[in-house]
Parts: structure tokens; sequence; C-alpha cells
């Protein structure tokens, strides 16, 4: 029986904190604080009179369908779809409107994915498998199995897990 590999998207696939960044510094002249997102989010980071507006943005439609790919995640998921079975499982319900976006987004650039290896959802307790790669505590505290930390800005100060610090470590640890 193939090992089932779990990935997240958000942080992980898909570069939230560098769309966030991007559209914060055509509009806004203040620095962005990376410390402050140790704190757990990334809106953090962001000066505390914009942070309402950047946690908007992700109710916004059509935020989720344009976010950038994480480097080296395509080749090396192709290369982990041929040998594992794989599933890519979100906590996208609390946001609505990112549904149909990580659908297109996930045909885009991981054409190789199935629409049966999606999987979209509010909680990620019921997940099970043997890895499970997360750049949230939250998510993988339940996990049964191998529990990756993405390394990202928000969880610097997550000690619990085994850190991996970007998709060529993953590559070079499972293919």
């Amino acid at each position: 029986m193939k090992k089932r590999i779990i990935v997240d998207m958000d942080e992980v696939m898909a570069d939230v904190l560098g769309a966030m960044e991007l559209w914060y510094k055509e509009r806004y002249a203040a620095p962005i604080d990376y410390d402050r997102m140790k704190e757990g989010s990334l809106v953090k980071g962001f000066p505390e009179e914009v942070q309402p507006i950047m946690r908007q943005r992700l109710f916004e439609p059509g935020f989720f369908r344009h976010l950038p790919v994480m480097a080296n995640s395509q080749e090396v998921l192709k290369a982990i779809n041929d040998k594992y079975e794989l599933f890519i499982v979100s906590a996208a319900t609390e946001f609505p409107n990112s549904l149909k976006d990580k659908m297109e987004w996930l045909n885009d650039h991981f054409p190789f994915i199935s629409w049966r290896q999606l999987v979209l959802c509010g909680d990620k307790k019921l997940v099970t498998g043997d890895v499970m790669i997360d750049d949230h505590g939250r998510n993988l505290v339940h996990f049964p199995g191998e529990k990756w930390l993405y390394h990202a800005p928000h969880n610097v100060l997550v000690t619990e897990y085994e850190r991996v610090m970007d998709w060529e470590e993953i590559g070079k640890r499972l293919l």
C-alpha cells in the first residue's frame, strides 16, 4: 500500500504572504514587521490600523485564485503524486469565496492533481495519513502520522513538530 501524503495549500503550496506583501506595498509606505508575525498570524505583521483591511482581503472573491506558487512545489508535488497517494487538504470554509478560487488555482498550477485528491474543509481533525505537511501546528496536533511543519514567519516559535524549510527539502526526504 502506498504511503498517504497530506499537503496543505496556503503558505505551503500557495504564497499567501507574498500576495499580501505585494498588495500592501503598492498602497502603503509603512514597513512590515515580520517579528510580529511570530505571534501566530501573518496579518499581525502589518500596521495595526491596516490589519482589518488585510484580514478582509482574505474574504474577497479572487484573492486565493491569484496567489503565487511556492518555489519548487510543482515539480516536487508531481513526483510525490507519481510515487505516493497524495491529498491536498485545505481548511478553506472559513473563507467561503476561497472554495472556487482554490479549485481553479489548483487546476491551473497543478493539473496532475485530480479533484478527487482535493479536500476543502473547516477542520483537519478527521484527516488521516502517513505524513502531513502544514504551516499551522493547530492542524497537525490531531494528525496520527508524521507531522511536518512547513516553515513560515507566523510559526517560527512553534517547536513541537519536525520543521521543513522548503520544497527542495521535502523532495530530498520523500523522493
